[in-house]
């Protein structure tokens, strides 16, 4: 995982998640929820969390790939339009 996390934030363990009861998975960063994934995804999800459960920088990668490049500009929008 050397190229993947240069500045070492994912051992910080900034990603959490929560299975529910009816097979959804949520996703928060840093205790602020980003994602919620469901149906087939969260099945996909659930197994590679559980297949890597022993490694938590594993865990940390796939939430991380999972939500996607969410922290580019896009936070600032809402503000923007509440205006």
């Amino acid at each position: 995982m050397g190229d993947i996390d240069k500045r070492n934030r994912l051992s910080e363990e900034p990603f959490a998640y929560h299975i529910m009861k009816n097979g959804t998975v949520t996703i928060n960063y840093r205790g602020k929820h980003i994602k919620t994934v469901k149906d087939k995804e969260a099945d996909r999800l659930i197994a590679k969390i559980k297949a890597a459960e022993d490694n938590s920088l594993e865990v940390q990668l796939l939430l991380a790939k999972i939500t996607g490049n969410f922290k580019r500009g896009n936070e600032k929008l809402g503000k923007n339009k509440r205006k």
